[in-house]
């Protein structure tokens, strides 16, 4: 981490422009989980005590499609953070232009202010100079710590930094320090464990993983198109033929260290109140039916593939663990990297659907880290560069 943080920097009396992750679900007006909004208090405690002129917090939350519209409004996160900070937090119904400046101006000493949805404007996602510039009228420094967009070059992640100092905050490095260290520097042995539904989605990430990790469990539907490659007949079961041949290549190139599931739990509909039935994978998935989530000789084998390991990175669910009936080999592997936590194993949970398992699971607390970030967590895996953390200022 070659980035200044808040630490760095002087904050007092500055006005701080922070850009945070508010993307939360919202059901019937209201927040429905507020994960992200707690993973950002520390950072936006830190830089209160440090006496600033005013923090005004910008976000984009859902795709609105570049105009606005209320249901994608950042308006029900406000009374969320106020109880989380312990103080009143202002709403201004724009993230620039006049709204969002009396606003800002109106803001007492040392006040909280949310900005509405940046994604209310087409400008945010094409990186608008113009744009940009308007939000960087609103702050004296710009603190980064939205990781969950950091994969993203839009204008409050990137453009902005071309017009104010620019520093991460508390969360962003703990992200960035937790994932680069598993991947550059892991405690060996390392294993991945990929899950989710498509292998294309996560082929850089495979390849670059080969190179570092020890053994790599591939579950969920992008383990169907890997039977697929081996000739394996896979029924009803979501495979993307148009991977077939990359998970040949992936197969040859694994030197083993790809391991498969052996049984998989599949029904006759993708329906909670499916039939279900546990088989062999060798022996093939039958006509009408399809896998929807390893069987309990996979949950097994994982297990002890597991056994021993001191970096764990899990990123992808093991079936659609949304439905009850398929959420068991999903649970066993929250459960066995709970396990490996407690052992003393570094153990880290990339965002997205993985998150939300692991906490349905209530082991959240149970493991080092949990991302708040998919798409920015498996681009770091996959080795790439994010643009929202190299526009920041170097130490």
């Amino acid at each position: 981490m070659n980035k200044k943080t808040i630490r760095d920097v002087d904050l007092k009396g500055k006005r701080v422009l922070v850009r945070v992750d508010f993307n939360v679900p919202i059901k019937d007006g209201a927040v429905a989980d507020d994960t992200r909004i707690v993973a950002a208090v520390p950072t936006l405690k830190a830089i209160l005590a440090e006496s600033p002129r005013a923090l005004i917090l910008m976000s984009h939350l859902g795709r609105p499609k570049g105009e606005p519209n209320p249901e994608f409004s950042l308006k029900p996160t406000v009374p969320v953070l106020a109880e989380k900070l312990g103080v009143d937090v202002a709403f201004a119904e724009d993230c620039v232009g006049p709204a969002a400046e009396k606003a800002a101006e109106a803001l007492p000493e040392g006040g909280v202010l949310i900005l509405e949805n940046t994604r209310f404007h087409a400008e945010e996602r094409k990186n608008d100079p113009d744009f940009s510039a308007q939000l960087a009228k609103l702050g004296d420094i710009y603190v980064d710590d939205a990781f969950g967009s950091a994969h993203r070059a839009h204008a409050s992640t990137e453009g902005v930094t071309h017009d104010l100092p620019s520093v991460a905050g508390l969360l962003m490095e703990k992200e960035i320090e937790f994932l680069s260290n598993a991947i550059e520097n892991p405690a060996k042995p390392f294993v991945a464990i990929l899950g989710g539904a498509k292998i294309s989605d996560k082929i850089g990430v495979i390849e670059n993983l080969l190179g570092k990790a020890d053994k790599i469990l591939i579950g969920g539907g992008m383990a169907n198109t890997f039977a697929a490659a081996q000739g394996i007949e896979m029924g009803e079961s979501l495979v993307e033929s148009e991977s077939i041949e990359t998970a040949k290549s992936l197969l040859g190139k694994a030197g083993g260290k790809l391991v498969l599931p052996i049984d998989a739990t599949i029904a006759d509909a993708f329906d909670a109140g499916a039939n279900t039935r546990v088989i062999q994978i060798a022996e093939g998935v039958p006509a009408g039916w399809r896998v929807l989530d390893i069987g309990p000789d996979t949950m097994l084998a994982f297990n002890q593939a597991l056994d021993g390991a001191m970096t764990v990175v899990w990123n992808g669910p093991m079936g659609v663990f949304e439905m009850e009936p398929f959420a068991q080999g999903t649970y066993a592997i929250a459960g066995a990297v709970a396990e490996r936590t407690a052992a003393g194993a570094t153990t880290i949970i990339g965002g997205g659907d993985s998150a939300a398992a692991i906490k349905q699971a209530g082991l959240s607390d149970k493991v080092s880290h949990v991302s708040t970030g998919g798409g920015a967590s498996l681009e770091m895996l996959e080795g790439i560069t994010l643009p929202g953390l190299a526009a920041l200022d170097d130490r």
